[in-house]
């Protein structure tokens, strides 16, 4: 019989894309709320999305066997609320917010793996004591703060001194609530721990600062178990915190990257993540030999979709669709047409800056045809100012990405360099 997916924020990409996966011949996707409602849009209207989300749903007339998706906050925090009134395979809210909620996830973290998270306290940016309560919690600078519910690299700052402190709570305070309200309302649907329920969705969090070498390792829970399937390294621009590209696979020790699947193993048993596609972030300080745990997405990475098609055979879409209809993912590997695969990520390093030429739809595909098999995706149009541009981080603006694929990554170096000569972006305006 056929099975209907629902799939929260599908594009006419991605669409594609899921046809494309194995044992997907008796589905139908449908989509559940666009692209601009919740992914690009900085204004979650949670209940808003819910009501319409279910009102779609409710107006079928046929089985609803998944309900997925593939996007950070809002959608993440929406699905196990969707799955659990329609009856659809989902990780428990509960188990969701144990990784999506920052501060919760650091403090289970230091039940089961102590020796791999760095010191941290939660603080209320609305509060000017804040900075003399972080001291008291044994935090010195450097250290890092972010919303404890993060989307993306948005709204995260490293602190040096108390100036750039002041400069992150002008910016957090003016910025937050647009998270923290909509992520209020996805922990009032939860059962919390008194103390988890008094860190609120405007809170951040200040950790110790900590890095080496970055990467995601990627991994589902299915009946209990749970599946490493990938390590994919975030590369960063030099001397700032901004990614350059993802590569896939990692060129990280094969030492190394087993034992972060061994941590990753241990803190999803002991979170009770099941049923659900997850990637966690790690860096290895290779001086020290040491791996730290940065943090818990609870959904699959989808910059990491095509590197994955690419080099195995399948997007780890796969993963997704396959949890969403409760059976074992069928995840190949070594199976596509690449030997290493990355997203490039093309940034400006302004302040703000309007856009005064952006290539046209043309330049783009002949820039995408120097190099077989490569996408592009602009974000930019002419006229337009890059502050507009939605889930940037705090020190540059991602106005392109090229996806590309090769046999060795000096090789996928180069032809990223002889993709980009063919793209022409201007810029008037330009804040320092």
């Amino acid at each position: 019989m056929s099975k209907n997916v629902f799939v929260v924020g599908l594009n006419d990409y991605n669409a594609e894309r899921l046809r494309r996966l194995r044992g997907v011949e008796n589905v139908t996707f449908h989509p559940l709320l666009t692209p601009a409602q919740v992914s690009e849009t900085q204004d979650f209207d949670i209940p808003a999305m819910l009501a319409e989300a279910e009102a779609t749903l409710d107006a079928f007339d046929g089985s609803i066997d998944a309900i997925v998706g593939y996007i950070d906050f809002p959608v993440s925090t929406m699905l196990p609320i969707l799955c659990k009134k329609y009856g659809t395979p989902q990780v428990s809210l509960e188990a969701l917010l144990k990784c999506e909620h920052k501060y919760w996830s650091r403090a289970v973290m230091r039940e089961a793996i102590p020796d791999h998270i760095p010191k941290f306290t939660a603080f209320d940016p609305f509060d000017d004591n804040a900075l003399s309560k972080i001291g008291e919690a044994d935090l010195r600078f450097p250290f890092f703060v972010k919303p404890i519910k993060s989307s993306g690299s948005r709204l995260g700052f490293r602190i040096d001194s108390p100036e750039d402190f002041d400069f992150a709570t002008e910016k957090l305070r003016a910025e937050i609530r647009t998270i923290g309200e909509p992520f209020d309302h996805v922990l009032s649907q939860a059962d919390l721990p008194d103390e988890i329920r008094a860190v609120e969705g405007h809170y951040c969090m200040a950790e110790q600062v900590i890095g080496g070498r970055q990467c995601t390792v990627e991994g589902y829970v299915h009946d209990g178990e749970v599946v490493p399937y990938g390590t994919v390294d975030s590369i960063r621009y030099p001397q700032v915190l901004s990614f350059f590209y993802y590569l896939y696979p990692s060129q990280l020790p094969r030492k190394v990257q087993d034992k972060m699947w061994e941590i990753t193993r241990t803190i999803m048993s002991h979170i009770g993540y099941d049923n659900a596609g997850f990637n966690i972030e790690y860096y290895w300080d290779e001086v020290q030999d040491k791996i730290w745990l940065l943090e818990i997405n609870t959904r699959i990475a989808q910059s990491h979709c095509d590197l994955f098609e690419m080099v195995d055979g399948v997007s780890h879409q796969q993963v997704t669709i396959d949890l969403g209809l409760g059976r074992k993912p069928d995840m190949p590997r070594g199976e596509g047409p690449q030997n290493v695969a990355a997203e490039f990520f093309y940034r400006v390093f302004f302040r703000d800056a309007r856009v005064a030429r952006a290539p046209s739809r043309a330049e783009i595909e002949v820039a995408s045809e120097a190099v077989e098999g490569t996408r592009i995706v602009s974000y930019v149009s002419k006229g337009m100012m890059l502050s507009e541009l939605p889930e940037q981080d705090a020190y540059s603006f991602a106005i392109a990405s090229v996806w590309m694929g090769a046999g060795k990554q000096s090789k996928l170096l180069w032809n990223y360099e002889q993709v980009m000569k063919k793209l022409n972006y201007e810029f008037t305006d330009i804040v320092e």
